[in-house]
């Protein structure tokens, strides 16, 4: 999925206001402008569209994190290398940890975007990258989960 559509999803789902996208930002220690804010939620065609990177997804997602369940004592968030690609897997991760959802919250989100979804199937999404059982969140479920997650707390 492209950053921006996922940073849009999760702001309507999550009902997240332009000032509050700041505060979660600079959470993960970076300043951003609401006028930046707005050009990384516009659509690809629309005029002064920017690119939301990996990097800004994972700083946005890392000060989500912090925002919902607080900075643990003397941590400084870890923002992802510039080389390093933010999978779904990752994206998934981190919005687990940030809503503080254990199995049962994580398959009542895929239910309500009516996606079945096995307790063995979701666990494989959060195993490492070499593990045998590690499976890849493509893009589908990504947005099932997205579309599970507005259900829950728009509707």
């Amino acid at each position: 999925m492209i950053n921006n559509d996922i940073l849009r999803r999760l702001r309507y789902a999550l009902n997240i206001s332009n000032s509050d996208m700041a505060e979660i930002f600079s959470h993960s220690g970076y300043t951003i402008s609401e006028g930046e804010i707005l050009d990384l939620l516009k659509k690809e065609e629309d005029e002064g569209y920017t690119v939301c990177s990996d990097k800004l997804l994972c700083l946005f997602l890392d000060g989500l994190v912090i925002h919902k369940r607080g900075r643990k004592e003397g941590e400084i968030p870890a923002a992802v290398a510039p080389s390093s690609r933010l999978t779904n897997n990752d994206i998934l991760k981190k919005i687990r940890v940030s809503l503080n959802y254990k199995d049962e919250d994580m398959m009542e989100i895929f239910r309500l975007a009516e996606f079945d979804l096995s307790k063995s199937e979701l666990s494989a999404l959060f195993r490492k990258k070499g593990n045998k059982n590690f499976k890849l969140c493509k893009d589908q479920l990504m947005k099932a989960f997205l579309t599970g997650l507005t259900v829950k707390y728009r509707k």
